[in-house]
């Protein structure tokens, strides 16, 4: 099979999905909205940016102040649809020139809207990531009618949770159309995101989110002395911080340096041995659809303490195999910490019920199996 994906070289994400059908002998394109190495080979790769990423940036992507990641955010909604005419004629001279059997744009804004408004009569695929329907496509009237024009052009949808499909409806898509939900990146290697051999002792928790518009980091920061209040002994993670301004003012602000780690960035490999050393994985995100990073702390044995989303709920029965919460509420993080933390015996409980789910419903060789099948089924 010839496949464009329409996709950020950049993203992890992205990455994993894309070598898996590079891995199995399928020609593979890559229209990339940023400029970056892939990791492994393509048939050929174009930079086609769009919403202004080809503006040199001095941060790695999502390492920016919570401040700056919102300005940067609501810039590119207001303007950044304006670009995507121009950058759709670079698309489609690419498109003519590959004529590939599938496109696959992986996300809405703005690979999706520039796949779209690209205008071939190639097969489209769209892949909806976490907030693209709940903060993305109300945002701003363009990202809105971009948003519309998208979900009409597609042949085909990929969404990481239920929700997603259902709010596509209302966006314009088709439901007459095949869809497919699995992780956005795939789903969990289990080679590399396993549990600890033993329950861990250590009252260690990990936030993996590092600094996006909708995690509310500074309720996790806040949330971090109330749980020192009751467990001196509690230690805290933070999962590509390492350096950013912010991080370090809560830290003084809270006079909690001596409880929290802020970790640069790091291989899937390292993360997860990371995950194996702590109990709790804290997700506080307002905006959000299958947080993969979730996914692998849950896989890796940790307590999920996350925010109360319909998607979230998709994974996370609460006081079940997690707890839910109010992510703008320090104490209500607080309060799940602590009890996750005291309860072991709910703790071992969960980590058994998610290792099922890991392996039932994330696993990543079965999903890229049953997406490898989607795409059979559109192009026929």
């Amino acid at each position: 099979m010839k496949i464009l994906f329409v996709a950020d070289s950049r993203s992890p994400i992205a990455q994993n999905w894309i070598r898996y059908f590079a891995e199995r002998g399928d020609e593979i394109y890559l229209a990339s909205t940023f400029q970056g190495d892939i990791g492994f080979p393509l048939a050929k790769l174009e930079f086609t940016p769009v919403a202004f990423s080809a503006v040199k940036q001095t941060q790695r992507p999502k390492s920016a102040a919570s401040l700056t990641v919102n300005f940067r955010t609501r810039i590119r909604q207001w303007i950044g649809p304006l670009t995507l005419p121009r950058s759709a004629k670079k698309l489609r001279a690419f498109i003519q020139q590959v004529q590939p059997d599938l496109i696959h744009a992986l996300r809405v804004p703005y690979e999706g809207m520039l796949a779209a408004t690209a205008n071939t009569k190639i097969p489209l695929i769209a892949s909806v990531w976490g907030n693209d329907f709940t903060l993305h496509a109300p945002s701003t009237p363009l990202m809105s009618y971009y948003t519309r024009k998208t979900m009409q052009a597609v042949s085909a949808l990929h969404a990481d949770c239920e929700r997603d499909i259902r709010l596509a409806a209302k966006w314009s898509f088709d439901s007459n159309k095949p869809t497919l939900v699995a992780p956005g990146n795939g789903g969990i290697r289990r080679d590399v995101f396993y549990p600890p051999a033993e329950l861990v002792k250590e009252p260690i928790v990990i936030n993996p989110r590092g600094f996006r518009a909708y995690v509310r980091n500074d309720s996790f920061f806040k949330a971090i002395p109330l749980v020192l209040a009751k467990r001196p002994d509690a230690k805290f993670i933070c999962a590509s911080m390492q350096g950013e301004a912010q991080a370090i003012q809560w830290l003084k602000e809270l006079n909690i340096e001596h409880a929290v780690a802020l970790n640069p960035s790091v291989s899937h490999a390292e993360m997860a041995k990371i995950f194996r050393s702590a109990q709790i994985v804290v997700s506080p995100s307002i905006h959000d659809g299958t947080p993969n990073s979730l996914l692998e702390g849950m896989a890796c044995g940790c307590f999920p303490v996350a925010g109360d989303l319909e998607s979230i709920r998709e994974w996370i029965t609460h006081a079940h195999n997690g707890l839910l919460v109010d992510s703008s509420s320090p104490q209500s993080i607080a309060d799940a910490i602590l009890l996750g933390i005291e309860r072991e015996d709910l703790r071992r409980e969960a980590a058994g019920l998610n290792a099922e789910i890991i392996s039932t419903r994330a696993a990543y060789e079965h999903n890229m199996k049953l997406a490898g099948e989607f795409y059979g089924e559109v192009i026929k």
